[in-house]
């Protein structure tokens, strides 16, 4: 049976960011998906001009009817931009038992508009960090949550120990924003995107090469929802982050180069056979 997942998150006109990139990477991982929308941005690749939210009794009436009706496998949050919508959320998942839950703690956008205040940060910390399977941030999100300056690999291990204290069991940061020598020296002579994923006190490196690209838009948004669709076609934790750490980059070496600010990239169904391998692996 194909395995159901759902994107709850911020619609982006442009279609390279929010929910309908995650249908798109849901899709293309042989996933059926089911999206949620809470926020309408309006921006294209060259910035974020502002954005209407949506009310937190709609999202509740958007979220409850889904969950009623398929068997979710996996659920992806975006932005969430508010600390009710980011209650009514958790409630529901929480109530619902379901089996993988990325949280994205989408703050800022790439163009630097804020997308949630503190108040909903807070809210986010409290109620979606303890039922998360997985916590997702980049460099600079990482950075907002903790209050520290992650600059090394000691800055990111200090970090990740920051969320375990604020609940989340399992932490990706994301490290393709900074800048780091291979010796851990940092904005020096970078070769690769590492990105360092934290299952509990375990730490597992996932090492890509670093893209001179303006092709970043909806970078985030794509490796989180991949994430969720390995999760729910039964790849481990590990093997979902690394499998589609892979996806975001071919993505980006093939993006499109579309509009006049940042790309979005190239999303790539992936064949059966490709799932199988990566399911048996």
């Amino acid at each position: 049976m194909q395995k159901v997942v759902m994107s709850i998150a911020g619609l982006d006109p442009s279609g390279g960011a929010g929910i309908l990139a995650d249908v798109r990477a849901i899709s293309a991982f042989g996933c059926f998906p089911a999206g949620c929308v809470t926020s309408i941005t309006f921006q294209n690749t060259t910035g974020v001009f502002g954005a209407e939210n949506v009310p937190a009794e709609i999202l509740r009436r958007q979220i409850l009817p889904i969950l009623q009706d398929y068997e979710v496998a996996a659920v992806k949050t975006g932005m969430l931009p508010t600390a009710e919508t980011i209650c009514v959320t958790a409630e529901l998942l929480k109530d619902a038992g379901i089996p993988a839950l990325v949280v994205d703690p989408v703050v800022r956008s790439t163009s630097g508009f804020d997308l949630i205040d503190d108040t909903a940060l807070r809210a986010l910390i409290a109620n979606l960090f303890p039922i998360a399977t997985l916590v997702t941030p980049n460099i600079q999100e990482a950075e907002r949550i903790t209050g520290i300056a992650i600059e090394s690999r000691d800055d990111i291990a200090l970090a990740a120990e920051i969320f375990r204290g604020l609940g989340a069991q399992n932490v990706l940061i994301k490290g393709g924003h900074l800048r780091l020598e291979n010796s851990g020296e940092p904005k020096r002579h970078y070769r690769e995107a590492v990105d360092f994923l934290y299952v509990g006190d375990e730490l597992f490196e996932f090492r890509g090469e670093y893209h001179e690209t303006n092709a970043t838009h909806g970078t985030g948004c794509v490796l989180s929802s991949a994430i969720a669709a390995n999760l729910a076609i039964g790849l481990s934790l590990t093997g979902a982050v690394e499998t589609a750490k892979r996806f975001v980059n071919d993505g980006i070496r093939n993006a499109p180069m579309l509009g006049k600010g940042f790309s979005p990239i190239a999303i790539r169904p992936i064949s059966q056979s490709e799932q199988k391998r990566e399911i048996d692996t």
